[in-house]
């Protein structure tokens, strides 16, 4: 191994002690036997442990469980005492400091906790209204509510609406501020207060540190620590730790069970702050885990891939530049950078597995259809695939005006075509006669065979579960090569854990010529300003586009739709053409819709996300988006790309109810500021994780319960050190036990798609 390093974020702590060892009851049932359900799912946070473990034994032998909570917990999948010990705190709450109210002195930085008695508007001075909640616990005399533990908190500034809307009588608040004494009355002015749990108000005897979880309907806070805190000395000394010694021992991390325990129960000693900001060694270890076996797979799957025998296609020094020759355009500096390496890697000995990122209008599919001719011209077969239907044309469209001058048959295969049709043209694919063939999920159809599948391209591939890549990749030879594109630009942090096994490349400068789309945001009330905006454009020719979150009115949300909005806009624009297109919109009228749009029969085009991608109409300059909050930034970024595709300038409306004073309204402004995608990308990262972002589960990837891509970056690269360090020097992962079977269970099935990319 190599020599020590010392992270950044080591730290050395004492380990605290855990509750006494116990030996697991004989006889305790376990998954499995009879008294277990007939199929049990391991924890998403996987431990291993030894032969008497947490994962062996159904939570409901837990003492304080049973037959009905266990019923409770399986709500949230908490079907093992592994799965228990798994379900992490959300938040915690410091009551080192916390007083019962009947000991509440006037003085600052008083803590305090209890139930709302009573709650309302009142009146003080005559008519001056101050809104007052009495706040009490079971500290004082039980026996008369008079001198029960009861304390006053008064707002003399407030907002009536929201007062009497966010507290009602029995809930619980954590309150702190500078007490004050009137009357005889102690009393809290404007102070900070949170709502908790009620539960907690009544351990109020027991000062510290007190974990919160996510609620479990019928089972409250404190009947859960005690049933965690149960599983915990159950099986004291029986959690192996997955995570080799050595490697602990050079990051100085704490080991399993030590970092569980420390979870669940802090230490009196622990910062709060650091708590909540995972910021404690136990947080770390766990972080440092939940990455370094993510990067440890995606280090097995490339492995995998590079040890495979390639398909090469050697392409001649002059090739590219004839190719260009015949284009109607130059290729950028990226681009031709990009060919390049994509290039290089068809002709290596292994198949590549490379991801082509570009920003809207880049030119990826330009640079996609160029490696496939290097692909056709040596005798194979090119596959590329698209997630929508409106793509998948699009993308046919272009190939068959850029490869014309090649003499390059195209065929065209969606799930539309007719039984007749489809049977010929699978024919045809099976004979070798098309050297192209592009489509939707129809490429991986069961009746379809290639005769020499060479190359796979696969566009805006996040929108692919992995099997559904799988299937199409042993569509082809042995090991055909695999480049799949994306539009959506991904930060580095996400692009590195998603894509860890994939080479990368991107174009990462437009086309010359592309104009500056103007970006304003408009609140709801201003919607006479929008339509006047909107006519101004319309009527001197130009075309647009109108999108709706929703295709039809909806009883649970009350948005705008396309449907009723493209009836609305043709009153408003009456001497105008509108169309509506969504997703349930027939094939054929699609069609149709989209020749009468291209030729600027139509002017105004309502429609929802279907036209994210894969519409191309230069003279459309008009982009508004109704609801823009209830979109991503990373998705509003590509629907505005749908304009400014043309030689003139363009305008994108981001229509909203939000105030100008909500943070939302805020975030939709950053559009306005930049049409940097890689930007837009960091932002919408930051605010909705990246889960939502692009979609994880459908990335194949194992989901991260404690990580965050953003906040833990600097882990996240020595996690990536470490994994394929480790792979390096332990090729069979046989030198830790535990490490592999860890890895087996967080992975499954996924290491046997280790060649799909």
């Amino acid at each position: 191994m190599e020599s020590k390093q010392t992270a950044s974020w080591v730290l050395d702590t004492e380990k605290p002690d855990l509750s006494p060892q116990t030996t697991p009851p004989r006889g305790a049932p376990r998954t499995g036997e009879s008294s277990s359900p007939s199929s049990i799912r391991r924890g998403s946070h996987p431990t291993r442990i030894k032969e008497d473990s947490p994962a062996g034994y159904l939570v409901q032998f837990v003492k304080g469980v049973g037959p009905r909570i266990a019923e409770l917990l399986k709500e949230k999948e908490i079907l093992t005492v592994e799965d228990l010990l798994s379900f992490f705190p959300y938040k915690y709450l410091d009551r080192r400091n916390l007083l019962p109210i009947s000991k509440i002195t006037p003085g600052p930085d008083r803590v305090t906790a209890g139930k709302i008695l009573a709650c309302g508007i009142a009146f003080a001075g005559g008519r001056r209204r101050i809104f007052e909640i009495l706040l009490g616990d079971d500290t004082g005399n039980a026996s008369s509510p008079v001198v029960r533990g009861a304390i006053s908190l008064k707002w003399f500034r407030f907002n009536p609406r929201q007062m009497m809307g966010s507290f009602r009588k029995g809930m619980g608040l954590l309150v702190s501020g500078e007490a004050t004494r009137f009357r005889n009355e102690t009393q809290f002015i404007h102070p900070t207060i949170e709502i908790i749990d009620p539960d907690v108000v009544d351990e109020i005897a027991a000062p510290g540190i007190v974990p919160t979880y996510s609620q479990i309907i019928g089972l409250g806070q404190k009947s859960l620590r005690k049933i965690i805190r149960n599983g915990l000395t159950l099986f004291s000394g029986k959690i192996d730790d997955p995570l080799p010694d050595e490697i602990r021992s050079r990051l100085n991390l704490p080991d399993k069970e030590t970092s569980i325990a420390e979870i669940h129960f802090p230490n009196d000693g622990t910062r709060v702050e650091d708590l909540l900001s995972f910021r404690t060694p136990a947080f770390k270890r766990e972080i440092f885990e939940e990455f370094f076996f993510m990067e440890l797979g995606l280090a097995v799957k490339r492995r995998t891939m590079t040890r495979e025998r390639g398909i090469g296609i050697e392409v001649g020094e002059g090739r590219p530049g004839a190719w260009e020759e015949k284009l109607p355009f130059r290729l950028t500096a990226a681009q031709t950078r990009v060919l390049a390496e994509i290039l290089k890697d068809l002709r290596g000995p292994h198949p590549m597995n490379r991801l082509l990122q570009g920003d809207v209008g880049s030119g990826k599919t330009v640079v996609a259809l160029l490696a496939a001719m290097a692909a056709i011209e040596k005798g194979y077969q090119v596959a590329m695939m698209a997630p929508t239907e409106i793509l998948a044309e699009q993308h046919h469209q272009t190939a068959r005006r850029l490869l014309a001058p090649f003499k390059v048959p195209v065929a065209f295969l969606t799930g539309g075509l007719d039984a007749g049709e489809r049977r010929r043209t699978y024919a045809r694919i099976a004979k070798g006669m098309f050297p192209l063939v592009v489509g939707t999920h129809a490429l991986i159809s069961e009746g379809l065979e290639f005769k020499s599948l060479g190359l796979a391209i696969i566009d805006e591939q996040h929108r692919f579960g992995v099997l559904q890549r799988a299937a199409l990749k042993e569509k082809g030879l042995s090991s055909p090569h695999i480049l799949v594109m994306t539009a959506t630009p991904i930060p580095r942090t996400l692009a590195m854990t998603i894509y860890g096994d994939l080479d990368l490349s991107v174009i990462d400068e437009l086309p010359p010529g592309r104009q500056k789309i103007r970006t304003e945001v408009l609140e709801e009330k201003s919607r006479r300003l929008l339509y006047n905006l909107m006519g101004e454009v319309l009527r001197r020719g130009e075309q647009g586009y109108v999108v709706y979150p929703l295709i039809e009115e909806s009883e649970k949300l009350t948005l705008r739709d396309a449907t009723q909005m493209s009836e609305e806009l043709s009153k408003i624009f009456p001497d105008l053409s509108v169309a509506l297109l969504h997703g349930r919109t027939p094939p054929e009228q699609k069609e149709s819709i989209m020749r009468s749009f291209k030729s600027g029969e139509i002017r105004l085009l309502v429609s929802t996300t279907v036209i994210e991608v894969g519409i191309d109409v230069p003279e459309a300059i008009l982009m508004v988006i109704e609801h823009a909050e209830r979109f991503g930034l990373s998705q509003l970024h590509q629907l505005r790309g749908r304009v400014g595709r043309g030689d003139k300038p363009s305008l994108c409306l981001l229509v909203t109810s939000l105030p100008k004073s909500n943070p939302g309204f805020r975030r939709l402004q950053v559009m306005c500021e930049t049409q940097d995608g890689f930007r837009i990308a960091e932002e919408d990262l930051k605010i909705r994780g990246p889960g939502d972002f692009l979609g994880t589960r459908q990335s194949g990837l194992p989901e991260l319960r404690v990580a965050n891509l953003i906040r833990d970056y600097k882990i996240l690269e020595i996690a990536r050190r470490e994994a394929f360090h480790w792979l390096e020097h332990d090729t069979d992962l046989k030198r830790h036990p535990p490490l592999c079977e860890h890895l087996m269970t967080k992975w499954g099935e996924r290491l046997a798609l280790a060649d799909t990319g």
